[in-house]
C-alpha cells in the first residue's frame, strides 16, 4: 500500500516537483501510517538521494507514473520511457503505470471522449506498444492507466487499447477515479482484465460532482477544483469494495492511494482520512509491499 503526494505536489495543470516541496510531504506522510509514496523524482535527483531522502523520513518507494503524448514523436517517448524504467528499477520496483498525456481537446471537455478518432486511436495504440516494449527491456512491468483528458478516456479506448496489445507487454493499472468519471463501473472492467492487473490506483469521486461538472460543460481544472470532483477514499461514491473485490485474491501488486485535489481541508488532513479508510480494509495493509529500494541504487 502507497500514496501518491499529489495533495502536496500538484498546482493546477502543473507540478511542483522539488526537494523542499517533497520534504514537506514525506514529513507529514511519515505521521499518517503510510510506509510507501510513489516515486516520482525531481529533475536531477539521482535514484539514490530520492531514496535516502525517503528513508529520513523512514518511507520507501512505490511504483510511479510515466506519461507521453502517444500521438509524434514515438522515438522520442520510447527512449524517456526507458530511462523513466531504469530509474524505477534503479530504486528496487518492478511495476511503472504508463499513461497517455492530457489532451487539450480533451483537458476542455473532459470524460466525453471528445474528437474521437479512430486512425488517431490506432497510432496512440502503437506508440503504447512501442512504449511499454520499452519499459520490459528495462526489467519493469508497464501497466496501462487510462485517464480522464487523455486519448485513452473512454470505456472503448481503453478495450481497444489492451484487446490490442497482449498481455505479455502490457499490464492493466486501473485507477479507480477516472474509470468512474468516465462512466464506467471499476469492478466491472476490472473484474473483466483482473488477469492483467498489476497495480491499482484507488480513488474516490463524488457522482454530484460529475454530473454538475458534465452539465455544465466544466474542463478539467474546473472540475476537479471548482466542483470538487475527487475526494478521499470511502467519501465519495465509487464502490471501492467491489473494485478491491475484483482484483484477484493471489494480486502481488501494489493499491496506491491518490487523492490529486483534497476533499479534506489540508493534504495532511486529506491523507490521514485516506490511511483511515486503509485501516477498515481487510485486504489492505499499510505495511509495505512486493517492491523494496535496493540498498545500491542506481545513479
Amino acid at each position: 500500500m502507497g500514496v501518491n503526494p499529489l495533495p502536496w505536489v500538484l498546482r493546477g495543470r502543473r507540478f511542483q516537483l522539488d526537494v523542499p516541496t517533497l520534504r514537506v510531504a514525506f514529513a507529514q506522510v511519515s505521521t499518517t501510517g503510510f510506509a510507501a509514496v510513489q516515486a516520482d523524482l525531481p529533475v536531477g535527483l539521482a535514484p539514490h538521494e530520492y531514496v535516502a531522502l525517503l528513508r529520513e523520513f523512514g518511507l520507501s518507494p512505490c511504483p510511479g507514473y510515466f506519461s507521453a503524448d502517444m500521438t509524434t514523436d514515438r522515438a522520442g517517448t520510447v527512449e524517456r520511457a526507458r530511462r523513466h524504467a531504469g530509474t524505477q528499477v534503479g530504486l528496487g520496483l518492478a511495476h511503472v503505470f504508463l499513461a497517455c498525456r492530457l489532451a487539450d481537446v480533451r483537458f476542455a471537455r473532459p470524460a466525453v471522449g471528445a474528437d474521437h478518432d479512430a486512425g488517431r486511436l490506432a497510432t496512440v495504440i502503437e506508440n503504447v506498444a512501442a512504449t511499454a516494449e520499452a519499459i520490459r527491456a528495462e526489467g519493469a512491468v508497464p501497466c496501462l492507466h487510462p485517464h480522464v483528458g487523455s486519448w485513452i478516456e473512454t470505456e472503448p479506448e481503453v478495450r481497444a487499447v489492451l484487446d490490442s496489445i497482449g498481455p505479455s507487454v502490457l499490464a492493466f493499472g486501473p485507477d479507480t477515479g477516472h474509470l468512474f468519471w468516465a462512466g464506467m463501473d471499476p469492478a466491472t472492467i476490472m473484474g473483466e482484465y483482473s488477469d492483467r492487473i498489476a497495480g491499482v490506483h484507488l480513488k474516490d469521486v463524488h457522482a454530484s460532482a460529475r454530473e454538475s461538472a458534465l452539465s455544465r460543460g466544466a474542463d478539467y481544472l474546473a472540475a476537479t477544483h471548482e466542483q470538487a470532483l475527487w475526494t478521499e477514499p470511502g467519501s465519495g461514491d465509487v464502490d471501492l469494495d467491489a473494485a478491491v473485490d475484483a482484483v484477484p485474491a493471489d494480486f502481488a501488486g501494489w493499491f496506491v492511494i491518490e487523492v490529486d485535489v483534497p476533499d479534506g481541508a489540508t493534504p495532511l488532513e486529506s491523507t490521514k482520512r485516506s490511511a483511515r479508510w486503509v485501516a477498515r480494509q481487510p485486504r489492505l495493509s499499510m505495511s509495505g509491499g512486493p517492491d523494496t529500494p535496493t540498498e545500491q541504487s542506481r545513479d
